[in-house]
């Protein structure tokens, strides 16, 4: 990992506590609002998970589990990895305490945000996640959009996954989200990702911070399965997936506004590349997958 600003790259394992692999609180972060966990658990296990005054969804990344919150049970599905389909998913309140248990164990992301409302728990299935393909050529990406203002409703949390496959640059152009604009709104961000294995070992992915002279950041990351990036402020882009590896990306997003709203600005130096994408075709490979699981 080369970064001249290594706080904002947090390894693999570098937080983890107790059943927790990757622990990031809004004090940890030094932010205000977006959090993330993730639990594993072996086969049989239970697990209670506290989420204080934090809304929080449990997302499998691999495996299925049961989950008791506030008199109800969700059986989630789950699946065998990021990379075999969407996923179905659980939204817990604040100021709950849920029961996770998971009969062939597994992974569950936790992605939250601190927020003032408490809405009920609720199931997401995998069939009503939009699977949106952004972009085109080697800028063309798949994003799970489970968890977005326009198709989960949320007091101040805004959560997706990315897909792209090997090659290919996502996050791009790079954009920002850290003032208050008619084009931008304030918003924390974590990028969690996952890459997949090659048929010798692990793959790997690299991810760009920058900033502006007023606010500065400057990261310039390797990633890995496990890997986390935190993105107060500055522009963010490109994530890119190296040559034979597929990378995935969990964002997880909250600010202070009262509008939950996903708006970005691109970077002015790069944003031309959009308009490039109307004269090339969305890479064939994409969509890696949908509910259903695999394209054949």
């Amino acid at each position: 990992m080369s970064s001249s600003d290594s706080k904002h790259y947090l390894p693999a394992g570098s937080t983890a506590s107790g059943p927790f692999a990757t622990v990031v609180t809004p004090e940890s972060a030094g932010w205000g609002y977006s959090g993330l966990r993730v639990l594993e658990l072996a086969p049989g296990a239970t697990q209670e998970v506290a989420t204080g005054d934090s809304e929080t969804l449990v997302l499998p990344l691999n495996g299925g589990c049961t989950v008791t919150v506030d008199g109800h049970t969700f059986e989630v599905t789950g699946r065998d990895d990021v990379f075999s389909r969407v996923t179905d998913f659980v939204y817990l309140p604040r100021d709950a305490t849920a029961t996770i248990t998971s009969s062939g164990g597994g992974r569950f992301a936790l992605p939250a945000s601190r927020c003032e409302r408490r809405l009920p728990a609720r199931f997401g299935p995998a069939e009503d996640v939009p699977v949106e393909l952004r972009g085109a050529g080697q800028s063309s990406r798949q994003v799970n959009n489970f968890c977005t203002p326009q198709t989960f409703e949320c007091d101040k949390l805004i959560a997706c996954e990315v897909l792209t496959p090997s090659a290919n640059w996502s996050s791009y152009p790079p954009h920002k989200h850290d003032e208050v604009t008619e084009t931008e709104r304030e918003l924390e961000e974590i990028y969690y990702f996952e890459v997949a294995d090659g048929p010798v070992g692990p793959g790997v992915g690299y991810q760009r911070v920058y900033g502006t002279e007023q606010r500065p950041i400057d990261v310039f990351a390797e990633v890995r399965s496990g890997d986390v990036v935190l993105i107060p402020h500055g522009w963010h882009g490109p994530s890119m997936a190296a040559p034979g590896y597929d990378l995935y990306y969990l964002n997880v997003m909250a600010g202070p506004g009262d509008e939950r709203a996903w708006l970005i600005c691109d970077d002015p130096a790069h944003g031309w590349v959009r308009r490039t994408w109307v004269e090339q075709d969305v890479d064939p490979r994409l969509p890696l997958y949908t509910a259903e699981g695999k394209e054949k």
